[in-house]
């Protein structure tokens, strides 16, 4: 059965979780679910690529499980690990019970084949620990699976996951293929901080996202920002939109936006004075020279 019935169901149930989700956002995420395949979400940082996985988990009630990309991510952290104690602690108690194992056995082809039968327990799911991959592949339940900023991952690593993302199955020498018992909803998310390859790309449905519109902006702090006055928020997003367009280091993102609001909700501010700027500025911009020039420019 379809999590989702129409485009404007998609809408609806993330309004659930407080997400304003345009209809090019909906759309996307419905065909991913209809056809089953991983999304692609890439914009700047801070436009809410990361609050698509998890809005649909909760509008979808399913566990999100996520994948946080870094530098120098192998398929050891990503996928599995054996755990070597656990198995070493099998070989000893095999040791002690070696005698009853082939106390029955009145050959060496009997002794070989008993010992065969605990062989194939040495390399069985008992001693392996899943991450993130694989636990989202072997999960009875339908989950979310957020494999996020891939593009801070090597080469090596994204070439590793064209197998999940094209048959959701994975290859482990020491257990054969296993395949997905429940097939995950998958949005991988990208600062487009390089290219990613066209393999990866091909496997996934492509979502652009950019900062949003005034008026969507607007709604959104109103939103997330209760007992906002609706003239301080016109006034918040006008001027965070505004620093923007300025070559800053680190343009605000959304929920830097939303915090701030927040705290001048808390702090009573009825407008954005330069007095209020000097004090709480820094809530809004993580860096000091954008502060700097933002103050002595008098931007507003």
């Amino acid at each position: 059965m379809p999590a989702f019935n129409s485009v404007q169901d998609v809408i609806q149930k993330f309004d659930t979780q407080s997400y304003i989700c345009g209809a090019d956002i909906a759309t996307s995420i419905y065909l991913m679910e209809h056809l089953k395949k991983p999304l692609l979400v890439e914009g700047p940082p801070g436009v809410g690529k990361t609050e698509i996985a998890k809005s649909l988990s909760g509008a979808l009630d399913r566990r999100l499980i996520r994948l946080q990309c870094y530098e120098g991510l192998d398929e050891s952290k990503a996928l599995y690990e054996w755990e070597y104690t656990k198995q070493l602690l099998y070989t000893q108690m095999l040791k002690d019970r070696i005698g009853d194992l082939l106390g029955n056995a009145s050959t060496l082809d009997e002794s070989v084949e008993a010992l065969n039968r605990v062989d194939s327990a040495f390399f069985s799911q008992h001693f392996l620990l899943p991450r993130p991959l694989l636990e989202a592949i072997l999960s009875p339940e339908p989950v979310v699976l957020l494999i996020d900023e891939v593009d801070r991952s090597d080469d090596e690593f994204e070439s590793f996951l064209l197998e999940i993302l094209s048959d959701f199955q994975v290859s482990i020498p020491e257990l054969g293929t296993l395949s997905a018992v429940q097939r995950p909803l998958v949005v991988l998310t990208s600062n487009a901080n390089r290219n990613l390859s066209e393999a990866l790309r091909r496997r996934c449905l492509y979502l652009y996202i950019d900062y949003p519109s005034l008026e969507q902006e607007i709604r959104i702090v109103l939103r997330r920002t209760p007992d906002i006055n609706e003239d301080l928020a016109q006034q918040i997003v006008r001027f965070v939109q505004k620093i923007r367009t300025l070559n800053v280091r680190k343009p605000p993102s959304i929920s830097e936006t939303i915090d701030w609001a927040l705290a001048l909700v808390v702090l009573n501010a009825q407008n954005l004075s330069r007095d209020v700027l000097g004090t709480t500025l820094n809530v809004l911009m993580k860096d000091k020279e954008d502060i700097d020039r933002i103050m002595r420019e008098g931007v507003r």
